[in-house]
């Protein structure tokens, strides 16, 4: 390899000839897209860029038009015994040549962790043995119990003894990572791609033309149809938002596993919520939303959410994982500050002393996501506050280029620490 001095300021840094292995499980969404803008920015810089991820991933992100090689390996989204070790045969091989190794998602970080080491005696003791660093970048939470949870906490053992350098995109799973005595914590960045173009003058006028709005409010919702996504809260505040005049329409634009669930429930409650499906033109959605709702039981850097910053829209949301941060929310706070936010008493600012770029609620209250969003309809001055701090929020977002620049640093120095 040739020699990697610093870049100067405002300079990319070059990563001549590294061979980096980027290994990812089954991605549905924001996993995949992140690790392919990373594959390009790698690849730009001159690296050699490995992608190693089941095929359909391929399929759906195409890591070879970004730059990087792709090798397929059989990483599946939960444990299957056989499979596993296949998978982990399989990456020791594909590993075997890389300067370092950058697993995203906490079962990737597992086998990679497996593929890279050894296991000594005793439980679950991950010994080097001279193989390539390992960066494993969390992304998720898990919020289910039963043999998952034990499954995925076993998991995040391996991840924590046998990873060089493990990046959080929350604040909570940097801590999860140090109270497991994980070596190095740093926090990801986890940007969202920045449209090539931006919604025409009209976008606003025509998206609520199509969905037939008129003079009513419209209250957005993007994300996939999944159990993280607290809808069935969304839900439960649309009975409460369906009493007023005139009546909001909800839209719910994604697809997934509890579309025909969500459908159903709708049906039979007569509730104003229209599920939209997947859309291309999420931008000019939001433009013409009056309110954003993020109702997620938990997320850690959701490109949704950076979305809206954009866009300069109100935005009601959880205070979960790494959306308080990402907001410019004051930290320590909790179900109290979230009723504060909304205008109750006690906790941290409100948005009207500060300068947070949503209304902050407890995960699964649908009363307090009622209220909060009944608020921001009823008050058009909040409403423009909110707008404008998410707007200024916007300009502090970090960019693809920033999140390549953190990787390439942490590539070299481990790297150089290696040598």
């Amino acid at each position: 390899m040739t020699d990697r001095d610093g870049a100067a300021p405002g300079e990319a840094t070059s990563l001549d000839g590294l061979r980096v292995a980027l290994v990812l499980a089954t991605s549905a969404g924001g996993v995949g897209r992140h690790v392919r803008s990373v594959a390009s920015g790698l690849a730009e810089r001159g690296a050699r860029v490995v992608v190693c991820g089941p095929a359909e991933t391929e399929e759906s992100f195409g890591f070879e038009r970004a730059g990087a090689r792709f090798a397929v390996v059989d990483l599946a989204d939960r444990p299957r015994p056989m499979s596993d070790a296949k998978a982990v045969a399989r990456l020791r091989g594909l590993l075997r040549g890389a300067d370092v190794v950058h697993a995203h998602g906490m079962r990737a970080g597992g086998l990679a962790a497996a593929a890279c080491a050894r296991v000594a005696p005793g439980p679950l003791r991950v010994a080097k043995v001279g193989g390539p660093p390992l960066v494993v970048t969390l992304h998720n939470a898990v919020i289910t119990g039963g043999r998952t949870a034990v499954a995925y906490g076993a998991l995040e053992r391996v991840v924590a003894l046998g990873a060089d350098e493990v990046l959080g995109v929350s604040p909570d799973l940097e801590d999860r990572m140090r109270a497991l005595g994980a070596r190095s914590v740093a926090h990801a960045l986890v940007p969202a791609p920045v449209p090539r173009t931006r919604p025409n003058p009209d976008a606003r006028a025509e998206r609520r033309a199509e969905l037939g709005v008129g003079d009513r409010p419209l209250i957005l919702t993007v994300g996939r149809l999944a159990e993280q996504k607290g809808l069935p809260t969304l839900l439960e505040a649309s009975r409460g938002w369906a009493r007023r005049t005139p009546q909001p329409l909800v839209a719910i634009v994604g697809s997934g596993p509890l579309e025909d669930e969500l459908r159903a429930r709708i049906e039979a409650e007569d509730l104003p919520v229209r599920l939209l499906g997947g859309r291309g033109d999420v931008p000019a959605l939001l433009e013409a939303a009056d309110v954003t709702v993020v109702p997620s039981v938990w997320e850690g850097q959701p490109l949704i959410v950076q979305e809206i910053l954009r866009t300069g829209r109100p935005l009601v949301a959880t205070r979960v994982g790494g959306i308080p941060q990402m907001v410019g929310a004051m930290p320590g706070g909790g179900a109290g500050e979230g009723e504060a936010a909304e205008g109750g008493g006690g906790g941290a600012a409100s948005p009207e002393a500060g300068d947070e770029a949503a209304l902050l609620v407890p995960p699964g209250d649908p009363d307090a996501l009622e209220r909060a969003v009944s608020r921001v309809l009823d008050d058009p001055a909040l409403a423009g506050r909110l707008a404008a701090a998410a707007a200024r929020r916007s300009a502090a977002l970090p960019t693809e280029s920033d999140a390549v620049d953190q990787l390439a640093g942490i590539y070299l120095k481990l790297v150089q620490d290696r040598r």
